[in-house]
């Protein structure tokens, strides 16, 4: 990749990682997702782009790339609480139904909105990082790229 293909990739990862939080805050709201976000961290648009080629791993560096992954991972383990809530039990009770149009009970939203909380206090962590991978790759000699 060329240096500017990089930096492309890069805005192209928080671009989808940032949709990723639209999609969730819409199922906060009561609007329908059709496509949740992945689960696993390498299945989602941000992981294609941050495991997907060794190249970015050696680009970013060690370091980057370390901080990258472990925010990253966080981010899916505090998202899976959202995902059980809104996507895991697609078909909800009867039962539940009764208390919400969306098979939500208000308790399980209001437990939801404080994961969605903390979930941006992470996603503002890992934008954080990819600024500096940005930076980084900004700073780098064209050598350095195909």
């Amino acid at each position: 990749m060329t240096k500017e293909e990089t930096l492309a990739a890069i805005l192209q990862a928080k671009k989808a990682h940032q949709f990723q939080m639209q999609k969730i805050e819409q199922a906060i709201l009561g609007e329908k997702v059709d496509n949740p976000t992945a689960l696993s961290k390498k299945e989602c648009d941000f992981g294609h782009w941050l495991y997907g080629d060794m190249e970015t791993k050696v680009l970013l560096g060690e370091q980057f790339f370390h901080k990258l992954d472990i925010a990253h991972e966080r981010w899916h383990y505090e998202y899976k609480r959202i995902y059980d809530i809104f996507f895991a039990n697609e078909k909800k009770s009867f039962f539940s139904g009764i208390f919400s149009k969306s098979g939500i009970s208000e308790m399980e939203r209001d437990k939801a909105k404080l994961y969605y909380t903390e979930l941006q206090e992470t996603t503002k962590e890992l934008l954080q990082i990819l600024a500096a991978c940005n930076r980084r790759i900004s700073a780098l000699n064209e050598s350095k790229f195909h």
